[in-house]
C-alpha cells in the first residue's frame, strides 16, 4: 500500500524574516520544524563549517601561486615565518609574526645587491589559504599596475609561508622599503571562508602595533573587488606618501564624496 507523501509546507513553519536573506549571507529567518532548525538550513550549516575548517587547514600551494604572479608579470621570493608547521602557527601566534632565519638572511642579501624599493608587497596565508589561493595573485598584479603608474619602484612579491600580519613589517624592514603591502587570508566566516585582506605600513619595522597599519578588509566576489581595494589603497599610499604616516591617523576618505551622493540613503529595512 502507497504511503501518503509528506508535504514540507507542513512541517516546516517560516519565519517573517525571511525576506530579509536576499540582503545578507546570515542565517536569519530560516524557520523552524517544532522546536529546531529545519533540516535544510542545518546541511548548510554544516557545509559551510566544514568550508571554513578547510580554509584553514589546507595548506596553501605554493607553486601554483608562483606560476600565477608569473603569469602576471611578477617576480616571488617564497619565504618562512618561524612557525614551522600549521599547528604551531595556531597555537604560538608570536612566531607566525616573526621570518626564520634563512628567510631573514635571504632578505639581507638581497638587500646588499639591489638599491631598497618604494613598496613591497608580501602575501601571508594567514587563517585563509582559499582566499589567498583564489584572490592573491589578481589583486597584487591589481596593485603592482598602479603603484607602477604612480612611478614607485617595487621589489619581488615575497610568500611568507605561516605567516601573520606583522610580518610583512620584518620584511619591509629587512629590504627598507618605504612601505609594505600585505596580502593575507582572513580568519573564515561561515559565509566567507575566502575573504582577503590588505594591510598597509608606511616605514615599516619590526614591533609596530596594529595602531600603524591601514587595513582594507573583505576582498572577495561577494566582498570588495580586487579593482576597487586597489583603487582604495592607492589613496592610502598617495596620502601615506605625502603626510609620512599610516594607521590610525590616515583614515580613508578616498570613497566619501561617492558615498553621499550616491544610493547611501537607502534603508532596507523599509523596503
Amino acid at each position: 500500500m502507497e504511503k501518503n507523501p509528506v508535504d514540507k509546507h507542513q512541517i516546516v513553519t517560516s519565519n517573517s524574516w525571511a525576506s530579509l536573506r536576499r540582503h545578507t549571507d546570515a542565517r536569519i529567518g530560516l524557520g523552524r520544524s517544532g522546536i529546531s532548525q529545519p533540516t535544510a538550513p542545518q546541511l548548510e550549516f554544516q557545509q559551510a563549517h566544514a568550508r571554513a575548517r578547510d580554509a584553514v587547514h589546507i595548506p596553501l600551494d605554493v607553486k601554483q601561486l608562483q606560476s600565477e604572479l608569473a603569469q602576471v608579470g611578477l617576480q616571488s621570493l617564497l619565504l618562512h615565518s618561524q612557525a614551522e608547521d600549521r599547528a604551531t602557527y595556531l597555537q604560538r601566534p608570536d612566531k607566525g609574526r616573526r621570518l626564520d632565519a634563512d628567510s631573514a638572511a635571504l632578505l639581507k642579501q638581497l638587500s646588499e645587491q639591489q638599491p631598497a624599493s618604494d613598496a613591497t608587497i608580501v602575501i601571508a596565508d594567514g587563517l585563509s589559504s582559499t582566499a589567498v589561493q583564489r584572490h592573491a595573485a589578481r589583486v597584487a598584479a591589481e596593485v603592482d599596475q598602479r603603484l607602477a603608474a604612480e612611478g614607485l619602484t617595487r621589489s619581488p612579491v615575497c610568500i611568507v609561508q605561516q605567516g601573520r600580519v606583522a610580518v610583512g613589517d620584518e620584511v619591509g624592514e629587512l629590504l627598507d622599503s618605504r612601505v609594505v603591502i600585505l596580502l593575507v587570508g582572513e580568519r573564515p566566516g561561515l559565509s566567507s571562508p575566502d575573504s582577503l585582506g590588505i594591510y598597509y605600513t608606511y616605514n615599516p619595522r619590526v614591533g609596530l602595533t596594529d595602531a600603524a597599519r591601514n587595513c582594507i578588509s573583505n576582498i572577495r566576489p561577494a566582498g570588495i573587488s580586487p579593482q576597487d581595494a586597489a583603487e582604495r589603497l592607492l589613496w592610502l599610499v598617495r596620502e601615506s606618501l605625502r603626510r609620512k604616516l599610516s594607521g590610525v591617523e590616515l583614515k580613508d576618505e578616498s570613497g566619501d564624496a561617492e558615498a553621499l551622493e550616491g544610493e547611501g540613503q537607502r534603508n532596507f529595512l523599509l523596503e
